[in-house]
């Protein structure tokens, strides 16, 4: 690792983490923030840098949805977000004007997706795939290297996925109801089985069918993306055996198509980077930027 010192912003909905370091092992400063409105919020962010020694270019890893167009007039701003006083929210700029070094800015799915595959479960690894099923659901793409965006950036749990036989859950997704996200999230969960995950009382049972959701969702990502891996993170990635799982029921609904045959027990994997995936992302993003 690099004995210049960055910084990372691992953003969301909940907390800000702010760190300062030059990779997951290398971390010298950390603080959380409390998310509450934006001005007070990156305020306390800025303050932390303030009282950092020098950086040489600064990450954010963010929840999103995110203006990623560099041409675009509001690059770097939250775009349509439910999050009371985000919306159109300019996170890059700040910083920018304030710490004077360069700013990198994506996804905390796909900052994620770039940690894991330069330091974590995917390093070494060309093309990999970092999702997190958690209160909702998101996926990040690396592909050569590199974190893909376009137009938009990846929104993989919005994709339609088949439904399960027999399976007549409508789905929680406000915007399309039996997406990936509507089906698999954690809030889906508590929503088709009367309570918490933590607290259903078949959990075998409940595990076997989130596993055959989210493998139906990897499918999906499977044949658009062709990842050699997919990190599977988040608070329902902590289900016992779910990596196990799913892996066995992407397998199967695969049938044998490709090569997936191959993968009997490593193609899903938990991260590497435990639950630094974010940060370490925001620092890769950072370095990035030099």
């Amino acid at each position: 690792m690099s004995d210049e010192v960055y910084g990372g912003i691992e953003a969301g909905g909940t907390k800000f983490v702010c760190v300062v370091g030059n990779g997951p092992d290398g971390i010298l400063e950390r603080q959380r923030v409390q998310t509450t409105d934006p001005s007070t919020t990156l305020a306390e962010c800025l303050e932390f840098f303030d009282r950092q020694s020098a950086i040489h270019a600064l990450g954010i890893a963010s929840f999103g949805p995110l203006e990623l167009r560099p041409s675009h007039p509001e690059f770097g701003h939250i775009t349509e977000t439910p999050k009371p006083g985000w919306d159109r929210a300019d996170l890059l700029g700040p910083f920018a004007d304030r710490l004077g070094v360069p700013v990198a800015i994506d996804t905390d799915v796909n900052a994620a997706a770039l940690a894991e595959v330069r330091w974590g479960a995917a390093k070494g690894l060309r093309n990999a795939v970092y999702v997190t099923v958690g209160t909702g659901v998101g996926g990040g793409a690396v592909i050569d290297g590199r974190p893909v965006s376009g137009l938009i950036h990846p929104e993989m749990g919005h994709v339609s996925i088949p439904r399960l036989p027999n399976d007549e859950f409508p789905g929680i997704c406000p915007f399309h109801g039996d997406c990936f996200e509507g089906l698999a999230c954690g809030p889906a969960i508590e929503a088709r089985w009367g309570r918490p995950a933590e607290a259903v009382e078949d959990v075998e049972s409940m595990v076997d069918m989130e596993a055959a959701t989210i493998a139906a969702g990897f499918r999906q990502i499977v044949y658009v993306l062709a990842p050699e891996l997919i990190v599977l993170g988040g608070g329902v990635s902590k289900l016992p055996r779910i990596h196990e799982k799913v892996n066995a029921a992407l397998v199967d609904q695969m049938s044998d198509y490709a090569v997936m045959a191959e993968h009997q027990s490593d193609f899903v994997v938990p991260p590497g980077l435990g639950d630094d995936s974010g940060v370490a992302g925001a620092l890769a993003l950072a370095i990035d930027a030099c």
